[in-house]
């Protein structure tokens, strides 16, 4: 998870911000999406807990499966914090399309469960494995991975690892992180990213990371979710020991600006029932190290696979236009400018078969600015070859 930020200048009313947030949240809204309409699937699969002693257990894996008579698959995958869910607009979009579509938690998140080892057994490789057994499960023999944040890593990484099940790749807002070179810790990066401290603090204190969350799920949702038109303080990310402090003038955090009611009810419920601690595991040290190892040991970096990576562009926000005061520093996601991190990254020479596209909104561009994401992903799954002309052979 990464945000974006924009404030009046210091002094501005706290009443009328939450006012303008209301008012933001309230034109976002379109025709109710119930989630509780999806029936959903679950499934036991195997999986490594790793600490403190490994064994092989097993976990629940739920999957919401929407028009299973088609033939093209789509597998969506969310990030941090998420819950299937929050692909509500792409569903909308797409499930009279002629596509299946399969929409997990992911383990650890809303009623998937975890090897209840959150520092070691949430590789990116244990992730790809968790999809092989949802894919398997639903009897999909191939399905494009749509990913959105960690969503986006999970989708390029599994398709490198199986490019025999994962036939094409969606990244929405984080770009392909090549795992060529060797493993650099985030905490490395603080001091020039501050934004990025908050995953220090994930790291570091996970257990107490979890408690500050966990005491009031829906204030901790409402800190993340949010819009260029309705955004965090300057502060937030920038704790190693805290992840709500910049928070604490705020007695209460505006409603998520794309959610209905309803839909912001079943993401807190869905995040009441394990908690925090099991979806951390993307922040830790030693997952992310035992992820690069096992990218190392597999030696190929290069997707072959045909990618659509859409990322997010500066936009003036409605404040900024009201507000003439504002001294304005946004430029899409605070913690990184994906445009430019996709060129340092040189990800597009292990992608030979990308397409970028750019649409206006923040991080969470695809419930934001639902309209050009969908799109843009629609014009582009139409370009796909038949998943019959296509195979290759899987990497694990």
């Amino acid at each position: 998870m990464v945000l974006v930020q924009l404030l009046p200048e210091r002094g501005a009313p706290q009443a009328f911000i939450m006012f303008m947030s209301v008012i933001f949240s309230l034109s976002s809204y379109t025709l109710a999406f119930d989630p509780y309409k999806y029936p959903r699937k679950t499934l036991q699969c195997d999986a490594v807990r790793r600490e403190p002693v490994l064994e092989q257990v097993k976990i629940d894996l739920s999957y919401v499966d929407i028009g299973d008579a088609a033939h093209e698959a789509i597998i969506m995958i969310h990030g941090w914090p998420s819950v299937w869910s929050t692909w509500s607009r792409q569903i909308e979009a797409l499930e009279n399309e002629n596509y299946r579509l399969i929409v997990p938690d992911l383990r650890g998140f809303g009623y998937s469960t975890h090897p209840d080892d959150p520092k070691s057994s949430h590789t990116m490789g244990d992730l790809t494995q968790d999809l092989v057994c949802i894919l398997d499960n639903a009897k999909a023999p191939s399905a494009v991975c749509i990913g959105h944040d960690w969503g986006s890593q999970v989708c390029y990484e599994a398709a490198r690892m199986r490019p025999d099940l994962f036939t094409a790749v969606v990244g929405l807002v984080v770009p392909y992180i090549p795992p060529a070179g060797p493993y650099v810790s985030v905490k490395q990066f603080v001091p020039e990213l501050p934004k990025l401290a908050y995953q220090t603090f994930f790291d570091r204190q996970t257990e107490e990371a979890a408690i500050e969350l966990n005491k009031d799920t829906r204030r901790s949702l409402r800190t993340t979710l949010r819009t260029v038109d309705s955004p965090p303080p300057d502060d937030f990310l920038k704790s190693e020991t805290s992840f709500m402090d910049a928070w604490k003038d705020f007695d209460e955090i505006p409603p998520i600006p794309f959610f209905t009611p309803a839909e912001e009810d079943y993401m807190v419920a869905s995040f009441e029932r394990q908690g925090f601690l099991y979806t951390f595991g993307f922040y830790t040290e030693e997952n992310r190290q035992l992820s690069h190892a096992l990218s190392h040991e597999h030696g190929n970096f290069t997707l072959p696979q045909p990618v659509l990576s859409i990322l997010p562009t500066k936009v003036r926000s409605i404040l900024e236009t009201l507000l003439i005061t504002v001294d304005n520093k946004f430029e899409k996601d605070p913690v990184a400018d994906w445009g430019a991190a996709m060129k340092l990254l040189n990800s597009t020479a292990f992608l030979p078969d990308l397409t970028v596209k750019f649409v206006e909104g923040a991080h969470w561009i695809h419930l934001e600015n639902p309209e050009p994401v969908n799109k843009a992903i629609k014009d582009w799954l139409r370009t796909l070859p038949s998943r019959s002309r296509r195979h290759v052979v899987d990497e694990l």
